[in-house]
């Protein structure tokens, strides 16, 4: 019945998440293998009540409260939603639009021209260096706007802080957002940046290093100016985005810093053992900041790894474009999920 969509939905390609399919090992998904905080679970169950019945804070006062203590931000620099991709697609709508176009690197992550079509946003992609980097000479250019995953995705590679501070002393007229669903991995942060920086947005994750990738929390740290943008975005669209239930579980999970910790070294230890792993298997990795690692093995094209993978019961994730289609992605997981991994890897 696709005669009564609007126009635009004809021109649209939805992004594709990766395939959630029990009985495999499930290194395909960039998820969390240690689970959230239990001082979050603790949280859920007690929100779990009689008050569901009940609208939730409309302003997610008690999280912007708890993020601006945590990031050391006034609660006017903080804004909260349903998991980044929300709050993304409220800074596409809100800040990203505008007559020049939006520059974002040729491999990133897949949503953002999905969100460019969405929302009638103009945008120029710029290539990667050959090291699959990204150059912030590159994006001296006019421009409109820019955004920049960082680590970037699927290559987990990370700007310095450098890279990202000379990238917003070059536009310091344009909206600049940095998406750190991953930086807790082993990258730095850029909120220290938006002191004297009015036009940089810091875009975070709570589904990655806080494993809450169920309850779908994101939020951005920014000027005050551009979270106004944001919220009445939001307000018109939206104006009760956080559940009772999330905005219990994410202060809990916040409050939390030796979980937190704990969860990030884990991965980032998982991480490190796998790469060893992989290397002496002969498989060729980018650099990695993430928790995960974009992987190219000696002999097999990304599908055909992917392929013998899944074939010993180990998801991966292949992206089919030119520049990704050598490689796979494969998500830390736990060390039994590694190990199954590397004792699954073909032959070289």
């Amino acid at each position: 019945m696709s005669r009564f969509w609007s126009d635009v939905v004809h021109g649209l390609t939805p992004y594709v998440p990766g395939e959630q399919r029990s009985g495999l090992v499930k290194l395909n998904t960039n998820e969390n293998p240690l689970g959230p905080s239990p001082r979050a679970l603790a949280a859920i169950r007690e929100a779990a009540a009689d008050s569901l019945r009940l609208y939730p804070d409309p302003e997610s006062t008690g999280l912007l409260r708890t993020l601006a203590r945590y990031h050391d931000v006034a609660e006017s620099q903080v804004f909260v939603g349903n998991g980044s991709d929300e709050v993304l697609a409220h800074a596409f709508a809100g800040l990203l639009r505008h007559d020049r176009p939006l520059l974002f690197p040729d491999v990133t992550y897949s949503f953002y021209p999905v969100y460019c079509r969405l929302f009638s946003v103009a945008y120029e992609t710029i290539p990667l260096d050959d090291a699959m980097r990204v150059r912030a000479d590159d994006y001296r250019r006019d421009c409109g706007a820019i955004i920049v995953a960082n680590p970037n995705a699927p290559t987990g590679i990370a700007l310095g802080l450098d890279d990202i501070a000379a990238l917003l002393d070059s536009h310091p007229e344009q909206p600049v957002v940095i998406d750190e669903a991953y930086v807790d991995f082993g990258a730095e942060t850029a909120i220290p940046l938006i002191a004297r920086h009015p036009n940089l947005l810091v875009t975070r994750s709570m589904s990655k290093s806080r494993a809450l990738a169920g309850l779908r929390v994101g939020y951005a740290i920014g000027h005050a100016g551009l979270i106004e943008g944001l919220s009445r975005v939001k307000n018109s669209f939206n104006s009760y985005p956080l559940g009772r239930l999330a905005q219990a579980g994410a202060i809990a999970s916040v409050e939390d810093e030796d979980w937190f910790q704990h969860s990030r070294r884990t991965v980032m230890d998982n991480r490190a053992r796998l790469c060893a792993g992989l290397e002496r298997l002969g498989v060729a990795l980018l650099p990695s900041h993430a928790n995960f690692v974009l992987a190219r093995h000696p002999r097999l094209d990304g599908a055909s790894f992917a392929a013998a993978l899944r074939a010993r019961g180990i998801l991966v994730r292949h992206f089919a474009a030119p520049r990704t289609a050598p490689y796979v992605r494969i998500s830390i997981g736990s060390a039994a999920d590694c190990d199954a991994l590397l004792s699954s890897v073909p032959a070289s």
